[in-house]
């Protein structure tokens, strides 16, 4: 961060406040005001100018730095999870997508809404959904990563098994997982891939193995690393050690699936009760227009469908933290 950017940072911000002080001048009743008559509005504004110039070139790092966040740091967390999916894709179209992403959308229904005259309406909407949509990236790539682990997670009993039968039949561990490879679906089969690419360009096996545990990072998975690991150095019966890994993934699987059928009724329960007032809106609106209206057409309704939806988001928010139990 340079000085000139935060002078001229800073330099706008107290613009902004000089001319926000001269329109309350100019719409105020001329009553008498203490500070108008011993600094005049020259040097009230001068002061009050002052005043947001200091606390903008003050925290203007932190402000260009949330700036820089949003959007390269955004960016860049995008790409970072494309590459733990497994998934290729140029900066530029990322770019691009997070870019419609933040305006486009508010565009679209900003366009829309003014299509039926309904301006007000639609520059809330509009501001709400561009501030809706800069928080979606990051837990969207998230989901897709942990929608990514969980299948990993319910295919590791299998590969363990594959594993296992190939080291009784003679093979050497990178030949038992070429087999896996070979015989199991994605994610498993692209991770374990990973581990040969990086074995055949001089990563040691033990360094190939850690790297796994950073992209998948399981208990699970950390177990089984910890055991290759630990074995290579110390011996043992691998294939015996991984048929005790799989039965004890095996259980952990049952649990956590009782556990998410258990769950889902009252996530479910949760999403009722949060669509619930969208639903009824609509009813409403369908069945009775004319009383539906000033929620539309008025600043005050604007305001109570701002806060309305505020508090539905929050409290489906509470209810998806109840519901989320982690095993």
């Amino acid at each position: 961060m340079t000085k000139v950017k935060r002078f001229l940072f800073s330099f706008i911000i107290m613009n902004i406040a000089v001319m926000g002080v001269a329109f309350a001048q100019k719409t105020a009743k001329p009553e008498f005001n203490f500070f108008t008559d011993v600094l005049g509005k020259k040097g009230l504004a001068a002061a009050v100018g002052l005043i947001f110039f200091l606390y903008a070139y003050k925290n203007s790092i932190k402000f260009f730095n949330w700036i820089e966040d949003q959007t390269y740091g955004t960016r860049d967390y995008v790409l970072t999870k494309c590459e733990l999916i497994h998934f290729e894709i140029e900066p530029i179209k990322v770019t691009y997508i997070l870019v419609f992403l933040y305006f486009g959308f508010s565009i679209i229904i900003f366009a829309i809404m003014s299509a039926f005259g309904k301006f007000g309406t639609g520059a809330v909407m509009a501001g709400m959904c561009s501030l809706a949509m800069w928080k979606v990236p990051r837990p969207f790539m998230d989901f897709l990563v942990n929608k990514r682990i969980k299948a990993y997670n319910g295919q590791m009993v299998d590969a363990l098994q594959l594993l296992s039968n190939g080291l009784r039949a003679g093979l050497s561990l990178p030949q038992s997982l070429g087999m896996v490879v070979d015989e199991l679906p994605v994610p498993v089969s692209q991770e374990f891939n990973t581990i040969l690419q990086q074995t055949k360009i001089g990563v040691p096996l033990e360094e190939a193995f850690d790297n796994l545990v950073k992209r998948v990072p399981t208990q699970d998975n950390d177990m089984f690393v910890s055991s290759v690991n630990i074995l290579k150095e110390t011996g043992g019966n691998l294939s015996e050690v991984f048929d005790t890994i799989a039965g004890v993934i095996r259980e952990r699987v049952r649990l956590a699936q009782k556990i998410e059928t258990y769950v889902a009724q009252g996530f479910f329960q949760g999403l009722v009760i949060f669509m619930m007032p969208f639903a009824m809106g609509a009813m409403f609106t369908i069945s009775d227009p004319d009383s539906m209206a000033p929620l539309f057409n008025t600043v005050i309704g604007n305001i109570i469908l701002l806060v309305a939806l505020i508090l539905d988001l929050l409290g489906g928010y509470v209810i998806l933290k109840i519901t989320d139990i982690k095993v």
